[in-house]
């Protein structure tokens, strides 16, 4: 027997003993081992062969069992928690191989839905349990405290429970409340408020019950004074102390009556009605007493145990069973036990796994804004999410504002009635979502779909009244009709209100579902996302993150699918994508740095618009692009200037010219030379003319010669200058050494067929590539420095991945940019002989906060009928050439890896069958196919390098500074926004406005901060002494120039300050 087989036959006979101990069914016995079969011969299963074939037999289970007059049943009612004790296998571990299962066995969506919702489900309840346990501590005795058993006759088998009997059914009670409520199961928000409501049951019974009273916690601060009393008597009439409870442990007071009365309330009565609960019905209480409780906790637990098995659910008594660490898979908190007392690194790492799929991380992008704030439970962060969400929308109504209303009238084409009807609509679509067959699977009630959707109106219409007042800010009173005819615009703001509503109750959120209920482009809709967040300043810092999240889930894969309504952009402004220093600003591109190998110094050039200045609200970081601007299609045919460009004719043919003049933008500079940057892979010219018109009306023609550096770009040399007036008349030559060092030409070389403007472009597409490349700078700075890369290699990785973006866009459709990323790492460190294995460049990927294992498990190769048609006849060229030379040379499978074919079908691709791989395959078969020619040009082996080595593009900087400025107070005008160190405090300031500097303003003035939030006025004072010009007659050092205007400003702001 080989040992093959031998592995088979060992198989073979644990999954008999797992059948035999689960009391399987032949035919889910037979399909589980025939599915096992078959992914073990086409993928490699590392681990024990016992818990795969768990996950088989999990999947045959879940299969549709006819049933005796009630049609089918999901399920052949067999627990989840056997299958998993059978087979030996933690819960953690079982979701994370069942992922990889349903990858293989390509399982269909809605398997896959159940099973994320049942991981989801598992992580509320695992949340909750944390803080189940201390609360219950604060109300109830301990449970070491509870008095031994007295021995009794066979007639008084009645016992009164104890402490840790009580906290038994306290849980069961909640989590089969929970699980009879799959609209709000996983939903974080709602089920904490479901735990409270549970709390105060079980609390307000011990109260009532004379008997029990030694159960509660004397020093709980929810009793009444005469509590500990020997006369004592509870009150008469209901009681509830959820506000109590609400008060001291995170709660919010309006969320949990509104579960306590259309949730829980009902649920109990219906328990107390089938007497699966004993006591007195009509005041819901007496389940504790002696003669109660232990009928009252076996009929609970016996009828969980059927609703476990019937709808398949994970049976969450795990949590206070014995076994509770092994089971779960990391350990936990238990009654008796503090967290004191546990092994701090192996709570802290159960902590992080069960916090970590409802928290969200700051994605790279923010990391310098927002920090992660480990301390914060998931629950403490939703109910803050929850309550500043509840703050924003106080007082306000689903309709328009008497303000807002008043400025839609004011346009010339009233909005309203279409604003209205548009939302009517966008309502029906989202509630009918939630509503009739298959509803019960998508998450989430018709109920609470309506309370959230209202939520997001209100929500909706506050921040179209911010909007519209920034937009007027900028605008001034030009009319905004074009703007608020926008549907798109609407359609997206309503919708990540929406997103904003959802996430704040059920954290992480699920987009992109919302945008797909409205069937929304998500190339229009992430435009909304920077409008909104600058717009509202109280929005909280989670929700920030989540929208951070959003935004780069659209840049970095969703706007590339094929149906992408930014192909069409491309298509309208023939197919030209931007370099990154075309739409960057200069003061967000590293400068260059002349001792790198193939780096040019880059030329001080003027990009037009200065985007400091840009934004009229103070604090916040400047957007350049309005809002209409945002919305706006790409400007088609419009006129460039060109320097040393060839001329191209309407074929797309280059014509035989050399070169062509056009007149530039200069600037003064002190470099020896005329040097300026070349973008990769643009063409060197030797001779051509600059025409140069000064501010006087002079107009100088220069001859210049292009003569190629060693560092790779070309050095202008003027050769013989004319000047001349506006009249033509030739006024002075003047020699061509006497201008070398004084004159730097803007752009002096493009591609063939290409473009670069001075200033920076404009307009919707151009905004969403500066957001890509910015994107990718971040994360791809952070991926070399977890794998200790050069800043050199660095900038040529960056070139590489700006031309396959540029010049190879195909590659990035249906794909992620990420992928490109990790190609352009990988090829740039072969041919620079500095060797990074993708295995490694993985390892550090996966650490990125965004990273996911579909990113280099399934990678689409192709798509039958379908082919990239990449950019230029050169790529053409390079791709059918053979791939045997791959500068990769290796090729590795990942040990599990996603290898479905998956199929979509859009207006243009119909019934489309996509190719899937892994990374490698698709660096090997795709991507240097395209970029061999182009990544060679690098390698120091090649015989072309430095006679062809294109010059490295500028790298963007990492950007510093808080990015908008932030409200303090939801109930006051306060903020805190950057200090621009580089001017000093304005010395006058509005008579309405108070100003504090960190360092440079006096402490009086933090006083006349809380006095004026005290009373609402501003303290009177004199006017400051002006120091915007130099009146003295002696001159300043320069050094101390700013130093001397600080203590003086100080001076003044005390005599001011002391009136």
């Amino acid at each position: 027997m080989s040992d093959e087989e031998e592995l088979l036959q060992r198989a073979r006979s644990g999954f008999e003993g797992l059948c035999r101990g689960l009391n399987m069914d032949e035919e889910a016995s037979r399909e589980a081992w025939t599915s096992y079969q078959h992914i073990r011969s086409t993928f490699t299963l590392e681990g024990s062969e016992l818990h795969w074939l768990a996950c088989a037999l999990y999947v045959a289970c879940r299969s549709s069992v006819p049933t005796v007059g009630k049609g089918t049943a999901e399920g052949n009612y067999v627990s989840l928690t056997r299958i998993l004790r059978c087979s030996e296998m933690s819960l953690i571990e079982f979701f994370s191989k069942m992922k990889k299962w349903q990858d293989m066995a390509d399982l269909p969506q809605d398997f896959r839905q159940s099973t994320a919702k049942l991981e989801r489900n598992f992580t509320v309840s695992s949340v909750i349990f944390k803080k189940y346990v201390p609360i219950f501590k604060t109300i109830f005795k301990a449970a070491v405290e509870d008095l031994p058993r007295v021995h009794r006759s066979r007639k008084q088998r009645r016992h009164a429970c104890t402490v840790a009997e009580v906290f038994n059914f306290c849980w069961l009670l909640f989590i089969h409340a929970k699980g009879n409520f799959p609209m709000i199961s996983d939903d974080l928000v709602n089920s904490y408020h479901l735990l409270l409501c549970t709390l105060d049951l079980v609390f307000t019974n011990a109260l009532l019950c004379n008997a029990r009273k030694d159960l509660l916690n004397p020093s709980f601060t929810g009793l009444l004074e005469d509590f500990g009393s020997k006369d004592y008597r509870p009150p008469a009439g209901p009681h509830c102390f959820i506000e109590q409870l609400c008060e001291l442990h995170d709660g919010l007071v309006l969320e949990a009556k509104g579960v306590k009365e259309h949730f829980w309330k009902p649920f109990i009565k219906k328990l107390f009605h089938k007497r699966i609960l004993r006591g007195k019905e009509d005041s819901l209480s007496g389940f504790l007493d002696p003669m109660n409780f232990g009928d009252s906790i076996l009929s609970l637990s016996r009828v969980y145990e059927e609703h476990v098995l019937a709808t398949g659910s994970l049976d969450e008594r795990i949590f206070t069973d014995e076994g509770a660490s092994n089971h779960i898979g990391t350990p936990g908190p238990c009654l008796c036990e503090g967290v004191e007392n546990q092994d701090s690194a192996t709570y802290r790492l159960h902590t992080n796994l069960s916090a970590s799929a409802l928290k969200v991380s700051t994605p790279l992008t923010g990391r310098k804004y927002i920090q992660d704030n480990n301390l914060v439970s998931p629950v403490s962060s939703a109910m803050k999410c929850v309550g500043r969400l509840h703050t924003l929308l106080s007082g306000t109504k689903q309709g328009p504002s008497a303000k807002l209303a008043e400025t839609l009238r004011s346009c010339a084409r009233d909005p309203s009635d279409v604003i209205s009807k548009r939302l009517k609509d966008m309502f029906e679509l989202f509630s009918h979502y939630y509503e009739g067959k298959g509803a019960e699977k998508r998450g989430m009630g018709k109920d609470m779909a309506v309370k959230y959707f209202h939520l997001a109106e209100a929500l909706y219409y506050r921040i179209l009244e911010s909007i519209i007042e920034r937009e007027k800010m900028i605008l001034g009173d030009a009319d905004l009709s074009c703007i608020l005819e926008q549907d798109i615009f609407h359609r997206s703001l309503m919708a990540c209100c929406l997103e904003i509503v959802l996430f704040s109750y059920r954290p992480p959120g699920d987009f992109p579902k919302v945008i797909w209920i409205f069937r929304l482009p998500v190339y229009h809709f992430y435009k909304v996302i920077e409008v909104l967040v600058r717009s509202e300043q109280g929005l909280f810092r989670e929700v920030v993150k989540h929208l951070n999240q959003v935004e780069e889930q659209v840049l970095e894969s969703l706007a590339w699918t094929s149906d992408s309504l930014l192909w069409e952009s491309l298509h309208a402004a023939k197919d030209h994508v931007p370099a990154c220093q075309e739409v960057m600003p200069p003061q967000y591109l590293e400068p260059s740095d002349d001792s790198g190998s193939g780096s040019v110094p880059l030329t001080p050039v003027s990009h037009g618009h200065n985007l400091n200045t840009s934004s009229t609200i103070k604090g916040v970081s400047p957007s350049p692009t309005t809002l209409l601007d945002r919305y706006s299609s790409p400007l088609t045919g419009a006129a460039r200037r060109r320097l040393f460009v060839d001329p191209v004719d309407e074929s797309g043919s280059t014509s035989a010219c050399s070169a062509s003049t056009a007149p530039v933008t200069t600037t003064k500079t002190s470099h020896a030379g005329i040097v300026t940057a070349i973008p990769a892979g643009q063409t060197v010219v030797t001779m051509a003319t600059a025409t140069v018109t000064a501010n006087n009306g002079q107009t100088v023609t220069i001859p210049v010669q292009g003569i190629a550096n060693e560092s790779g770009g070309i050095t202008f040399i003027p050769v013989q200058v004319s000047v001349t007036g506006q009249g033509g008349a030739t006024l002075q030559t003047v020699s061509a050494q006497a201008l070398s060092g004084s004159l730097t030409v803007q752009s002096a070389v493009t591609k063939l067929g290409k473009t670069t403007s001075g200033p920076l472009r404009k307009g919707s597409l151009c905004l969403f590539f500066r957001k890509v490349y910015h994107l990718a700078s971040v994360r791809l700075r952070d991926l070399c420095s977890k794998l200790d890369i050069s800043s050199e290699l660095r900038r040529k990785i960056w070139t590489c991945f700006e031309y396959s973006l540029v010049h190879c866009t195909e590659l990035l459709r249906d794909r992620h940019l990420d992928q490109l990323l990790m190609c352009a790492v990988y090829v740039m460190a072969k041919v620079t002989k500095e060797d990074k294995s993708f295995q490694n460049i993985m390892k550090c990927y996966r650490s990125q906060p965004q990273a996911s294992s579909n990113v280099y498990r399934s990678v689409l190769i192709s798509v039958r009928g379908w082919r990239p048609s990449g950019c230029t006849a050169s790529n053409t060229a390079s791709s059918q050439m053979d791939s045997s030379q791959d500068p990769g040379g290796a090729s590795s499978n990942p040990s599990t890896p996603s290898n479905k074919n998956l199929s979509s079908s859009s207006s243009s691709v119909l019934d489309r069958e996509d190719e899937r791989g892994d990374l490698i395959h698709f660096y090997n078969n795709v991507y240097i196919k395209q970029m061999r020619h182009f990544a060679l040009r690098y390698s120091l082996s090649s015989p072309s390098a430095r006679v062809e080595t294109p010059p490295l593009c500028p790298y963007p900087t990492l950007r510093t500074g808080s990015p908008r400025r932030m409200l303090l107070s939801s109930k006051h005008t306060i903020f805190i926004s950057p200090h621009k160190t580089s001017s000093a405090p304005t010395p006058t300031t509005p008579r309405d406005k108070i100003y504090y500097y960190i360092c440079s303003s006096p402490p009086n003035r933090l006083q006349e901060i809380n006095s004026m939030i005290r009373t609402g006025e501003t303290p009177s004072r004199k006017r400051s002494m002006p120091l915007d010009h130099d009146t003295s007659p002696k001159r300043v050092c320069p050094d101390n120039h700013s130093a001397l205007l600080r203590r003086l400003q100080d001076v003044a702001n005390d005599r001011s300050s002391s009136h």
